[in-house]
């Protein structure tokens, strides 16, 4: 066998690392397949009075919420920012709709269900404007400015509920997080429909380059026409109202709004999701894809944690654990670094092996 022909599946196999799906689909199938050790049928799906229900259709429906969280989030830390508020803005969107539909004189009205909508995502339009008009216009940092906005917007939810919890008894809200549509639960289609119309926007026009421009290099972006400070109150916009759906199927999933505990650190979440999906927290590049798969690897990662069975006061410990062996893994200067102190291990066998005994010296 010829040299090159023996490369060849190396070539091919660094092509393929190289490729920036590849470390978060890697991962993702790493711990499915832990689970399959533990759980012979967890990849069975099953087809029960018209819903399929199965531990992979769990994965997707509770991880629907973070999903539409985490690509708010690639977009603002795409221009560099970061969305601090995105827990708030869900508990906030949540309860208002909740709040709504229980004074309602028709809870199950698709009418009230429809005008709770209304009310939810336009308080989250104006949640965003709050924070793209501080980080844009007024030149707040943007982790000050939406700091200010998780803090204050989580008294806001506690205002809107009254510190409580508001139950409500309404089918067509329930559809949106608890529901099911064409046999598979109605938040993941939305989400799904949501992260296409988003990589279409962003990959399909010159929407993606743009903000990739601003993230990258801003004052070059700004020298060259781009109109960066509306496109980072856009991203901001897009964020809030990304949490507000993800909000509204919390609370319809349970059928009730806690603002307290509705979103409670799903920012830090969202953030890590981006981050194992491959997009830098610098700004620039990012990957609508990367951020799906990332914020599955952040689900099926607390669906192991029960599947293991390890136990609920070790299991913070343990996904961080896991996340920064994740991190390691997707790291281009860590990986060289292995493959650098391996190289030189087999340079050093290999000198070890070829180096003339004093025997054979003396012969």
């Amino acid at each position: 066998m010829s040299t090159a022909t023996a490369e060849r599946p190396v070539k091919v196999m660094k092509a393929v690392t190289r490729y920036r799906l590849f470390w978060p689909a890697a991962v993702l199938a790493v711990l499915l397949l832990a689970n399959l050790a533990f759980t012979p049928d967890f990849f069975a799906v099953h087809l029960r009075g018209g819903h399929l229900y199965g531990s992979l259709i769990d994965i997707l429906h509770f991880g629907a919420p973070l999903i539409l969280v985490s690509l708010g989030m690639t977009l603002v830390i795409a221009t560099g920012g970061i969305d601090l508020s995105v827990g708030s803005t869900v508990a906030i969107s949540g309860a208002t709709a909740c709040l709504h539909i229980s004074s309602s004189a028709d809870p199950g009205g698709v009418g009230t269900v429809l005008t709770a909508l209304g009310y939810a995502l336009g308080t989250a339009l104006v949640l965003g404007l709050v924070n793209g008009v501080l980080v844009a216009g007024a030149g707040v940092q943007p982790i000050v400015a939406t700091l200010i906005l998780m803090v204050a917007g989580r008294g806001l939810a506690q205002l809107i509920t009254d510190g409580q919890i508001i139950t409500v008894t309404s089918e067509p809200y329930r559809l949106i997080g608890g529901g099911y549509w064409l046999t598979v639960p109605f938040a993941i289609l939305l989400s799904g429909l949501i992260a296409l119309l988003a990589a279409l926007l962003t990959r399909s026009t010159a929407l993606g380059l743009l903000l990739e421009s601003v993230g990258g290099n801003p004052v070059a972006s700004r020298l060259v026409g781009i109109r960066a400070m509306r496109l980072v109150g856009l991203v901001y916009v897009f964020s809030a109202l990304c949490a507000a759906v993800a909000g509204l199927m919390v609370s319809s999933n349970v059928s009730a709004a806690d603002g307290n505990n509705a979103g409670l650190w799903i920012e830090l979440d969202a953030v890590l999701a981006v981050v194992l999906g491959g997009t830098s927290l610098n700004g620039g590049r990012f990957s609508i894809g990367g951020t799906v798969l990332g914020a599955l690897i952040i689900q099926t990662l607390s669906t192991t944690v029960y599947t293991v069975g390890i136990p609920p006061e070790t299991t913070l410990v343990f996904k961080a654990f896991v996340v920064i062996a994740v991190c390691l893994v997707q790291s281009p200067a860590f990986r060289a670094e292995l493959a650098g102190r391996g190289a030189r291990v087999r340079r050093a066998a290999r000198s070890r092996t070829a180096a003339p005994t004093h025997r054979e010296v003396g012969e």
